[in-house]
């Protein structure tokens, strides 16, 4: 993980070196440095300084699974594992939660699994599988013995992404687990690994290679040497979501008897490989030889509208994919039939379904007492009756972008839903759900930014919930400040905010790609909400701005806005007019642009000690400065990681030489 950089310009074209390429941290490093962070903690002097928590209590946040005791005679034990929050624990059914996971060195959890033999060994898998724009490495797996008031690291550290953990029914001692592997880059540690003595030691029982990993597991509950395996072939580049190479011939269904000494390839009746994207399984567990796999298929189903090319989320370059399809095995995986989508209506349907994201979800669930009745997750959510011909949305649900599900194996009506709004729980098999997202503080903030108001304001934008404000009420002093609900505030999902100093009904919101606005909250209507970008015309070339495009405001005058895209961007009326004070500041590659935008300024800084010293930064690494506000600029990247992401930038208050990155 990148620290502060303190850099000295005046000194800095005497003792800079070239950039430096870095490599990942080896897994013994990090596991050390946590150890000393740890170290440092116990021994700081603000060790007894508490955080206190103000919200919101309206809104709840990403999860990635879930799993639960089944009570006998008392309320269900539910642990949920989320995208960056931990993993958080109730013993009455959503009532109160309590987080168990805070002290680890990685709180975001793919995978969660409980020992069906003994409920109080559960097993943590760090790493969300999903791979969002915001998910976050993990560090391998981890086991409590004691319903997860005590944690202890099982290794894996490499692994990066957990998909799956699967435990052998009678024997805790025996564990499966699917690795994806890592995010960006290839690595050899992914794949299934096995352990047979509780994690002391692990063995690598199927792997293809250093690009792809395992993303589902699922076991015969009658026969647990029998596993079925899901691998996919991906690596992720910064100008792209994840996709299928016309060369990517590794997504598949792999099938073991024998504890996964051997595998075989069970893809009959499958998409032929290249068209193979992410892939989900589950199996019946009253009749194991039915299996389902719900396939992100890159088939060429059409091609784009116009206005589809337009569209940034629109996955595909000059093509649309079948996405979403749904497929069933009557024998074990020996074949595959198509079961949906197999008529238009059905085709429409499901091309709705995930959205361009299916290699976001990839989960399906089939009822364990009715091999027909099944359960798909992508965008909404979706049932099956029929073994899968037809699928009609789950309705009365709270949230979307759908994780996890876990239906009692005793009682099918109980079913226990994740997602991006927090858990769900349903009492009547999937017809009305009670939501948790009152008591279940998980949201994810990209940024926070506060007024100058008395009571302040706190701002901040959430993974797919948008933009919320709170006052921050200190009449009762600094340590009892409330808890509350946050309100709506201007801006979406992905938002920089950023308030007049002067006026806090002033307040500046940077959406998806750039789309920076400016509201009035003293105003009513529609009118008090205007967009303020750059105008470009047909002429020039289209701006790239990235997903969480950066502006500020110059500490010097609060008229003064400066907005990153490709280019710098200067206003001196609040927005209303801009003029383009810089050449592109990045490293700009045709070949490196897809369906994100890339090559695209991501921090900026104007030094508060002189007006017009402004620093930027960029997704691809490049830092540059001017010291006479955008007429002469000066690339001083060299001494820094080679073409690193660059996060934050900040011009020192006290030496108008540093800079901090």
């Amino acid at each position: 993980m990148m620290g502060l950089f303190s850099l000295s310009f005046f000194l800095l074209a005497k003792t800079a070196k070239k950039q430096v390429r870095i490599q990942s941290s080896p897994p013994e490093m990090r596991l050390a440095g946590f150890e000393r962070h740890l170290e440092m903690k116990k021994n700081s002097p603000f060790k007894d300084l508490k955080w206190q928590f103000l919200g919101p209590t309206n809104v709840s946040g990403r999860c990635t699974d879930v799993a639960v005791v089944t009570p006998k005679g008392k309320n269900y034990t539910i642990y949920v594992a989320t995208a960056s929050g931990g993993v958080w624990k109730t013993e009455n059914e959503g009532t109160t939660w309590v987080p168990i996971f805070d002290q680890e060195l990685s709180t975001s959890i793919g995978d969660i699994a409980l020992a069906p033999s003994d409920p109080n060994i559960i097993w943590v898998g760090t790493g969300e599988a999903n791979i969002f724009r915001s998910s976050h490495a993990g560090c391998g797996v981890y086991k409590s013995t004691d319903g997860g008031r005590t944690w202890q690291h099982m290794g894996l550290t490499d692994t990066n992404t957990i998909a799956r953990i699967i435990i052998h029914p009678q024997n805790p001692d025996i564990v499966y687990v699917a690795a994806s592997g890592h995010e960006w880059t290839h690595n050899a540690e992914r794949g299934v690994y096995k352990t047979t003595d509780g994690g002391q030691t692990w063995t690598k029982i199927l792997y293809i290679n250093e690009q792809t990993g395992a993303i589902d597991l699922v076991m015969d509950p009658t026969q647990p040497e029998t596993l079925y395996a899901a691998t996919w072939q991906r690596v992720r580049k910064k100008w792209s979501d994840p996709r299928n190479e016309p060369h990517y011939k590794h997504s598949g269904v792999w099938k073991t008897v024998d504890g996964g000494k051997t595998w075989k390839p069970i893809n009959k009746g499958l998409p032929a490989a290249p068209y193979r994207g992410r892939i989900g399984l589950d199996i019946c567990r009253s009749q194991p030889n039915v299996l389902y796999a719900f396939i992100d298929n890159y088939e060429l189903l059409r091609e784009l509208t116009e206005e589809e090319k337009a569209d940034v989320y629109v996955r595909g370059l000059g093509k649309h994919i079948k996405g979403a399809t749904v497929y069933r095995s009557d024998d074990a995986g020996e074949t595959w039939r198509l079961v949906a989508p197999t008529t238009k209506e059905m085709e429409k349907y499901l091309e709705r379904h995930s959205g361009t994201y299916g290699w976001v979800f990839g989960q399906i669930r089939v009822d364990p007492n009715d091999p027909d009745k099944v359960f798909l997750m992508g965008v909404g959510m979706s049932v099956s009756t029929d073994g899968g011909k037809t699928f009609k949305r789950v309705r009365n649900m709270y949230h979307g972008d759908h994780h996890g599900l876990w239906i009692d194996p005793d009682n099918s009506n109980y079913i226990v839903n994740v997602n991006d709004g927090g858990l769900e729980i349903s009492y009547d098999g999937g017809r009305t759900w009670r939501n948790f997202r009152n008591n279940l503080p998980v949201c994810q903030f990209f940024n926070i930014n506060y007024d100058m108001d008395t009571p302040f304001h706190v701002y901040g934008s959430m993974q797919d919930h948008g933009s919320f404000r709170a006052v921050v009420d200190l009449s009762r002093g600094r340590n009892a400040i409330p808890v509350q609900e946050f309100e709506r505030a201007p801006g979406g999902e992905g938002s920089h905010h950023a308030i007049d100093p002067t006026n806090p009904n002033i307040v500046y919101s940077c959406g998806f790609y750039g789309q920076l606005t400016r509201t009035d909250l003293s105003q009513e209507g529609p009118d008090r909400r205007k967009l303020i970008v750059p105008r470009v015309y047909p002429d020039e070339p289209p701006l790239r701005g990235q997903w969480l495009a950066h502006f500020i405001i110059s500490p010097h005058n609060p008229k003064i806005i400066y907005h990153g895209m490709q280019y710098l961007f200067r206003s001196l009326d609040r927005g209303d007019t801009w003029e383009k004070i810089s050449p592109d500041l990045t490293y700009f590659k045709p070949t490196e642009q897809g369906n994100i935008p890339y090559h695209t300024i991501t921090a900026i800084s104007e030094s508060p000690l002189k007006y017009g010293l402004i620093y930027v930064g960029t997704d691809c690494g490049r830092v540059s400065v001017t010291k006479d506000g955008g007429q002469t600029w000066k690339e001083i990247t060299k001494g820094l990681p080679y073409q690193k992401w660059v996060s934050r930038i900040v011009a020192s208050k006290y030496d108008i030489a540093t800079v901090y990155l």
